[in-house]
């Protein structure tokens, strides 16, 4: 079977989909309320498959579109295993190293600037150290950072479709 970028977006978006509706699984039957972090990284997948939804419905077939989707894509997967991989460490620390708990985020969205929030998000803080869930060892940002890992195959895909295209 021959992979079109339509078909390798497809399956990047369903992916994603995936992690959305485990997250909102995990939050709405679960009763785990997302931390800042956490809702950054929901950003990431969000973003990603906008990305991936846009190129499955443009369906490039010529290497320009393939690279600018690519490496749009892989951008937008990168910044969530970016804070994805923040909050791993941030919940690795001895607890004697945890930032101490600031206020949520609504409060800060209603209150400071939009690059102060991102800033004091990343910094993190002792809510989101807390480690509430694991599953086979592995707390659920582990979890997110390996499925931002696997959610990378899409837009590296679409990479080497531009690769390997005829024209």
């Amino acid at each position: 079977m021959l992979a079109t970028s339509r078909s390798v977006s497809l399956a990047g978006v369903a992916f994603g989909v995936l992690m959305m509706a485990v997250a909102l699984a995990l939050e709405h039957i679960g009763g785990l309320a997302p931390c800042p972090l956490c809702i950054f990284q929901r950003v990431g997948v969000i973003a990603t498959v906008i990305v991936l939804a846009v190129a499955a419905l443009h369906n490039p077939a010529g290497r320009i579109g393939r690279v600018f989707y690519g490496v749009l894509g892989l951008i937008t997967v990168a910044s969530g295993a970016f804070v994805a991989g923040r909050h791993v460490w941030l919940q690795s620390l001895p607890a004697d190293k945890v930032p101490s708990c600031g206020p949520n985020l609504d409060y800060m969205m209603d209150m400071l600037p939009l690059q102060d929030v991102v800033a004091k998000v990343l910094t993190g803080s002792g809510e989101c150290a807390d480690i509430d869930f694991t599953l086979l060892g592995l707390s659920l940002p582990a979890w997110t950072l390996i499925g931002f890992l696997l959610l990378a195959l899409a837009p590296l895909r679409l990479l080497w479709l531009a690769v390997t295209a005829r024209r």
